[in-house]
């Protein structure tokens, strides 16, 4: 069993202004993608031209993908997992400071923002999605870490010897379920798109991939971390809200294989 210390969620105070670890790994997040994605266009010089990357482009991108990732997190947040909340005081919708953020929602806000991308840059959305899919994964450990420092989003009581007391989780140890997902749905789901996107690969084959490992590996960590309180079970009694919004990106992701293979025939 680990006792954890209490963590200031305040990296530094500079008079009024407060600057969060949360914020931090936010910037971190885009600040790699944005590095990541320089070095992966350099890498694309021989793919067709409406496949090919430029820095004015990648600048662009990563605002549109900020800008899904903010806006579609709190609104995912607020009707999936605070839909009440929301009815009762739509400003809380704005209120990002209180905190409240969701991937799904993200991911959704993220998808339409590509989408707006590839129209304003005419590339196929596919390919897009296809470029943007191995850059995801460090931003999602980075939140993850976030989130461990925050001693938020906890897992579920254990008795493993690696189990944690966390300080807002009373006196019984807990998965670390921000560190499971930190290993699998960043660390280890960025080496397996950036070893299998190294190389030139039939158009959604990455974007394919990424929904199913995504979904499969946050399907599986949902067993570990405590169910939202103010939702609680949503289906049979054991599954949760989160693993319900990850089955449609497994399916998906099976779909856009299945697809692919049958084209390429």
């Amino acid at each position: 069993m680990i006792i954890l210390p209490t963590i200031n969620p305040i990296a530094l105070q500079l008079g009024p202004l407060k600057i969060h670890w949360y914020g931090l790994m936010y910037l971190f997040g885009f600040a790699a993608a944005w590095g990541l994605a320089l070095y992966r266009a350099r890498s694309m010089q021989t793919y067709p031209v409406n496949r090919q990357w430029s820095a004015a482009q990648i600048s662009d991108l990563v605002f549109y993908v900020a800008l899904g990732v903010i806006m579609g997190g709190r609104v995912g947040y607020m009707l999936f997992y605070d839909f009440s909340t929301l009815m009762a005081e739509p400003i809380a919708l704005v209120k990002i400071w209180q905190g409240g953020m969701s991937f799904h929602g993200g991911f959704l806000g993220v998808l339409v923002g590509l989408w707006c991308f590839s129209r304003h840059v005419n590339k196929p959305f596919l390919s897009v999605t296809d470029f943007v899919a191995p850059l995801v994964p460090i931003g999602l450990a980075a939140g993850r870490l976030g989130n461990f420092i925050n001693g938020e989003l906890l897992g579920r009581v254990t008795n493993m010897p690696w189990g944690m007391v966390f300080p807002l989780g009373g006196p019984s140890p807990r998965h670390p379920s921000q560190l499971y997902e930190l290993g699998l749905e960043g660390l280890l789901l960025f080496i397996v798109l950036w070893l299998y996107s190294a190389k030139p690969r039939p158009m959604s084959r990455v974007s394919s991939l990424f929904l199913l490992c995504y979904g499969s590996a946050r399907f599986f960590v949902e067993f570990f971390r405590t169910p939202d309180q103010q939702l609680g079970f949503i289906a049979f009694n054991w599954l949760t809200m989160g693993q319900l919004l990850s089955l449609p990106m497994i399916f998906l992701g099976i779909y856009l294989l299945q697809r692919g293979r049958t084209q390429e025939k």
